[in-house]
């Protein structure tokens, strides 16, 4: 897929974070809170070494912050195995839905519970891996990861 999209086919991406479920009284009101963005544009080939290599940091420390000053940078070999696309906005549509549900004026008076279910996306205790080197303490960008 990347290879194809690596010849400057258009393409469209889109990412969806679901926010809670909102319950209602009827089955047709149903819904679900959410923020979801549609990104239309041209894939494009990142070939330069350096741009690529500009491009993984970028990336490595969106994630996680402070991470690239400690890891092992990519090899060159690791370089060439690796396929980078920029992607040029050329159109952007974002949705939110956000509340509770919106029944049928009739329903209300139903004794069917009704409102959101939160849902959210939570950091939990690092797990070490199985092979860390005893003593290696976790990083503070770690244990005190937030977004």
């Amino acid at each position: 897929m990347l290879r194809r999209l690596s010849e400057g086919i258009p393409v469209c991406v889109t990412v969806t974070l679901v926010d809670g479920l909102v319950l209602a009284r009827s089955a047709f009101h149903h819904s679900v809170n959410y923020r979801s963005v549609v990104i239309l544009g041209t894939a494009k080939l990142v070939d330069d070494p350096a741009e690529k290599m500009e491009a993984l940091r970028l990336f490595t420390e969106h994630i996680m912050k402070g991470r690239w000053d400690e890891i092992r940078w990519p090899t060159e070999q690791e370089l060439k195995g690796t396929i980078v696309l920029a992607l040029q906005l050329e159109e952007v549509s974002a949705k939110v839905r956000v509340g509770g549900p919106v029944d049928d004026e009739e329903d209300y008076s139903l004794p069917v519970w009704a409102g959101v279910l939160p849902l959210a996306l939570t950091t939990s205790a690092p797990v070490p891996d199985e092979r860390l080197k005893e003593g290696t303490p976790v990083p503070k960008y770690i244990s005190n990861y937030s977004r």
